[in-house]
């Protein structure tokens, strides 16, 4: 039998939360809709923490309440509260004290409905996974090894800890300025850098039995310093890969070398943007990727990137979305902290603001999306252009996009300028035409699977068919 869900007094708890945001009292109130008295009252136990609260802050800090109250109650409240406000379902979500009610009065059924959401989720999740392997062209009951390394990262939530936690401390340890890497490389690994030559030299060449390390000079600073970083970490962090690789269990050889290069580069990202200063930064400025990567000396992708993994449980970040898209529209790199599962996804929908970005460098677009199931994001996406050092080689051109659902709106600086109250703001997008159901969408490439298609050879629409 669940314990029925209860006036809690937690003060010590949020104001340790309230602590851990570096908020005020006038802060932390209004982001969860009560007055700064009322929290105040909390904080010193004057006042209770209802049910109503309670949601109100697992609604405003999503990824650092989530945890702390271990009550069985209240964690039903909380799945209760997330399977009532599916967007899908027409009708608002009951308030928290109907929720709360029903959990006292019905717990099994309370419980039945919650994890009949949860098994909805998995559904949809499955059927992105299929759509994502058709798209990839992955043979029957099985997947490419690309696409095992990507799905480790998805299931391991874009976080490794024992990698993130011994990357940070590295981190911690090196001495300030640009050349700390690199003489930390030469002084405790007897490591000699050479500069490419050639035509096309490899970004990053390393020669382990003359312990030679070769870089392509052309390369940017900040990516020069991430593959300083990469090195690094393949030799410092050996123990700590190897015991993640023992752990994953890919079924294929190339698999498990793909995820070798994979924990390294994500290493090489915590080496540079170590997990708790990074985080404290990030949201000081409201997570200004500019700001960020002076502040870093890192690409303005490589701080995207690294906002995508900070799911440290019990000191989580915002949960972002991020991606990469080159030219023809193709999606390189992929991962995802919200509801928007883009790790599965073999395509990107057209109006995605990230396609309009590959064509204008160097300028952040933003946009507010709208899923067909009615979740709101703000995006914010930079086509990026990165030089070859020679005429004969072209440049890589292509966009990255970050995002995070409207509920984190307030803690990213680039929904400032977007109007998110108005119905009709929002560019309707979705994930695949495969499996979206918008039926009246201008810039769909084929019809949905699983449904019948109508054409009226009377009848020129954009679409020239109708589905039911």
């Amino acid at each position: 039998m669940v314990r029925p869900v209860r006036s809690l007094y937690a003060g010590a708890r949020v104001r340790a939360l309230r602590a851990q945001l570096r908020l005020s009292q006038t802060a932390m109130a209004e982001r969860i809709g009560i007055s700064v008295s009322y929290l105040s009252q909390i904080e010193t136990d004057g006042r209770p923490l209802t049910a109503a609260v309670a949601l109100a802050l697992a609604a405003a800090f999503p990824t650092d309440w989530t945890g702390i109250d271990e009550d069985e109650g209240a964690r039903l409240l909380a799945g209760l509260a997330e399977a009532a406000a599916e967007p899908l379902l027409p009708e608002p979500p009951p308030e928290p004290e109907v929720l709360a009610r029903a959990i006292e009065q019905q717990p099994d059924l309370a419980r039945r409905f919650v994890a009949l959401h949860a098994a909805w989720r998995r559904a949809e999740d499955q059927l992105q996974r299929l759509d994502d392997a058709y798209d990839t062209g992955a043979p029957s009951g099985g997947r490419l090894p690309w696409d095992e390394v990507r799905d480790w990262f998805h299931d391991a939530g874009n976080y490794v800890d024992l990698i993130d936690t011994a990357a940070e401390a590295i981190g911690a340890t090196l001495e300030p300025g640009p050349d700390a890497l690199a003489e930390r490389l030469r002084e405790r690994h007897r490591i000699t850098l050479r500069a490419s030559s050639g035509d096309t030299p490899p970004l990053r060449s390393y020669d382990p039995v003359y312990r030679v390390l070769t870089l392509d000079p052309a390369q940017a600073p900040e990516s020069r310093a991430f593959q300083l970083a990469h090195q690094l970490a393949r030799i410092e962090l050996a123990d700590e890969i190897d015991v993640v690789l023992a752990r994953a269990g890919l079924p294929s050889t190339e698999a498990t070398r793909l995820l070798t290069v994979g924990l390294a580069n994500y290493a090489a990202g915590a080496i540079l943007m170590p997990y708790e200063l990074f985080r404290s930064e990030a949201r000081r400025v409201r997570h200004d990727i500019d700001r960020l990567r002076r502040r870093f000396a890192v690409s303005f992708e490589q701080a995207c990137h690294r906002l995508s993994t900070l799911q440290r449980p019990g000191a989580r970040g915002t949960p972002f979305f991020f991606c990469r898209v080159d030219m023809a529209g193709n999606i390189t790199k992929r991962h995802s902290a919200t509801r928007l599962q883009f790790a599965r996804f073999g395509g990107a929908c057209p109006l995605w603001i990230m396609h309009e970005a590959v064509a204008i460098p160097d300028r952040i677009l933003i946009q507010l999306a709208e899923m067909p199931e009615g979740t709101r994001y703000v995006v914010a996406a930079k086509g990026l252009v990165k030089e070859s050092g020679s005429f004969a080689r072209a440049p890589r051109r292509y966009a990255v996009a970050l995002g995070c659902e409207i509920g984190e709106a307030g803690d990213f600086v680039y929904a400032d300028h977007l109007d998110l109250t108005r119905a009709d703001a929002a560019t309707p997008i979705g994930v695949s035409c495969r499996i979206c159901p918008r039926e009246n969408c201008e810039q769909r490439a084929f019809p949905p699977s699983g449904r019948a298609i109508r054409v009226d050879p009377e009848r020129r629409d954009i679409v020239p068919y109708r589905f039911d």
